[in-house]
């Protein structure tokens, strides 16, 4: 009999490789890695483990993925709501990032998004933001993974002055975390209409050199299409596909607004779809089209974007919105189901941060990166179909462990290596900073 870690028994797993769920099976974990799957009746005669957790009427699933967000903006939360995206960065967003955004806002408001996002299930985020050296410190701190942007803008922030300045600091940040396993790194020009041809090129050039992949804003307006073809004479994703710019190891959050032409580009190049559709709908910007998406079969991830935007880092409520909107939109009821939303927000969220061979899928050498979900709850039963019954009935208020790299982070719905209350004590604090501006 083997001896090991943890071994961890649900009565159903949904592991993102089988048809069907797994019932009445145990995950086997030594250290950070899933070493087995096995019937739990034979169990006994296989494995003993320090930690044994029996959770009778739980759903078991590879850990969330959260593919496209701005982690340390939980500190905006709220903060302009009810706005176009225009109105939305120049008026409020960009004056307050002005004022405010430094490295303890962004100590302070990554460590806010953590906590939320291992209290909705999400063990891996994309995010694109300034200091991104501090966003990696809380993570390790938190034993939280990421993959985090070398963002890049034409205009100067508190962050850097100029394109080069900000892949200089990149880059940096870059030498300083790359032998920290939680970590990984892309290039983040932050959209079109923010950078330039020649800065696309360089981005590009060092994504070849170093072998990274590329985060960018796409197709999020119709405003920011109809002003790149006034002044470049194509659509955004025609302009980068003329530099060269488009490609497999793109990642591109929203893609709302797409025409025929369009949709053929990202589909010849192999481009990954982030879709977000809680900020799209807030900020009044459209309904990404994922029939059209799914039928030219591109790789679709799922995002939250930023809380600024969204008012919640909850991958679960954007799975529930996409199915029913997309379900709507399309006068189809059959397209979309709950198995294909969650390998959208997990395998799929894995390709898009270039680390689908470690996480993504319940599978054997894997990194325990899962999550579980008490489906007893009233909210949940009858459940005929436990993975449609935790996207339609549930939420994730239903959250009861997480597990990330094999170490445990919410037990029974409580967080193991945070103080709420000091968490609210800082969001507080800030609140009371940052209101100041609506009304000076």
């Amino acid at each position: 009999m083997q001896t090991v870690d943890q071994i961890i028994s649900p009565s159903w797993i949904f592991d993102g490789v089988s048809n069907d769920l797994l019932e009445n099976n145990s995950i086997v974990i030594k250290g950070n890695k899933i070493i087995d799957i096995v019937p739990t009746n034979q169990l006994q005669d296989l494995y003993q483990a320090d930690a044994v957790f029996n959770l009778d009427n739980h759903l078991l699933t590879p850990g969330l993925i959260n593919a496209h967000t701005h982690a340390s903006m939980s500190l905006l939360k709220g903060y302009a709501d009810d706005c176009s995206l225009n109105d939305w960065l120049n008026q409020f967003i960009w004056p307050a990032e002005k004022k405010y955004v430094d490295e303890s806002f962004v100590r302070d408001g990554t460590r806010l998004a953590i906590a939320e996002m291992i209290k909705s299930g999400i063990t891996s985020f994309n995010d694109m933001y300034f200091y991104p050296e501090v966003t990696a410190e809380v993570c390790v701190e938190h034993g939280m993974r990421a993959n985090l942007g070398l963002v890049t803008l034409d205009f100067a922030t508190n962050y850097a002055h100029d394109p080069d300045d900000y892949l200089t600091k990149g880059l940096h940040f870059r030498d300083q975390f790359r032998g920290e396993s939680l970590i990984t790194t892309s290039l983040a020009p932050h959209a079109p209409y923010s950078v330039s041809d020649k800065t696309f090129e360089k981005i590009n050039t060092y994504a070849v050199e170093l072998d990274l992949r590329i985060h960018t804003h796409l197709h999020e307006t119709l405003h920011e299409i109809t002003e790149s073809e006034e002044k470049y004479g194509a659509s955004p994703i025609q302009r980068l596909d003329k530099l060269g710019i488009l490609g497999p190891s793109v990642t591109a959050a929203h893609c709302v607004h797409l025409s025929s032409l369009d949709l053929e580009i990202l589909n010849k190049n192999n481009v990954t779809v982030v879709y977000n559709p809680t900020s799209n709908l807030k900020l009044g910007s459209g309904i990404a089209d994922l029939k059209s998406m799914m039928d030219k079969k591109l790789c679709i991830a799922v995002g939250t974007d930023g809380s600024a935007s969204n008012n919640r880092l909850d991958i679960l409520n954007e799975l529930l919105i996409g199915l029913l909107v997309n379900k709507g939109v399309n006068m189809e009821s059959e397209f979309l189901n709950a198995k294909v939303a969650f390998q959208m927000a997990t395998l799929n969220g894995a390709k898009a941060l270039g680390i689908e061979g470690k996480v993504g899928t319940i599978e054997k050498n894997k990194l325990a990166d899962i999550t579980t979900y008490d489906l007893s709850n009233v909210y949940c039963q009858p459940s005929y179909d436990p993975l449609s019954s935790l996207i339609y009935s549930g939420g994730r208020s239903l959250l009861s462990h997480v597990w990330i790299d094999g170490n445990l982070k919410l037990k029974e719905g409580e967080l193991q290596s945070f103080d709420e209350s000091s968490l609210l004590t800082k969001a507080k604090a800030w609140q009371d900073k940052i209101k100041t501006i609506q009304t000076s």
